[in-house]
């Protein structure tokens, strides 16, 4: 966690708090994405790189509101450090690679990993399936006191479960994976989380001193 934290991020917060509903369309169950000042406080990446996530989240959604509503209305968004991982299922693969290029406008953006996958097919009941298995993870997460749940974001597509976030060590991000097999509907699992100790998170801390 940072050791100095700049009190006016807890007004910046809850600014953002404030206008994340109108700018976000359809999210995951992101760990982060709606989360209160202590929660973020608590998480590994500390409440300033918090802030800055929410800041690049704000500008996306922004962004994308101003090209296709379609775009928030198909497409999620989970952020951690800087790192931006684009999920969801949009139309056309012009509307995939957008989705990709105004992410890379927001400032701060390190690094975009384009998870989006281009179908007309889903629905309604494809949906309702995806929002379960995220709530029944992150549930199973939250009851298992050896994972730090609060690290993570979770997004499911079509039975794809996307993790995003930061593991205390390969063993935890390991029990993650194993909640996610154990759970009815999914099909696989594609992880995004970096370690806690990995050496580009100690590099981009060190700049930001």
């Amino acid at each position: 966690m940072a050791a100095k934290v700049d009190l006016r991020v807890f007004g910046f917060i809850a600014l953002l708090l404030g206008a994340t509903p109108f700018l976000s369309g359809c999210v995951g169950a992101a760990v982060g994405a709606g989360a209160s000042v202590a929660t973020a406080a608590s998480e590994e990446r500390g409440l300033n790189n918090a802030a800055r996530d929410l800041a690049i989240r704000t500008r996306i959604n922004a962004l994308w509101l101003e090209h296709s509503d379609t775009l928030l209305i198909k497409a999620d968004i989970s952020i951690s450090e800087g790192r931006v991982l684009l999920t969801g299922s949009v139309p056309t693969q012009k509307l995939r690679l957008d989705a990709v290029r105004l992410a890379w406008q927001a400032v701060g953006v390190k690094e975009v990993i384009n998870e989006i996958q281009v179908t007309t097919s889903g629905g309604t009941s494809g949906f309702a399936r995806d929002s379960w298995i995220s709530a029944k993870l992150k549930t199973r997460l939250t009851l298992d006191n050896q994972v730090v749940s609060i690290n993570y974001s979770i997004d499911t597509v079509g039975g794809t479960v996307y993790l995003m976030g930061i593991a205390q060590n390969a063993a935890e991000l390991e029990r993650v994976r194993n909640h996610a097999r154990q759970i009815k509907y999914v099909r696989r699992i594609v992880s995004h989380v970096i370690m806690k100790n990995e050496p580009r998170r100690k590099s981009n801390r060190a700049k930001k001193k």
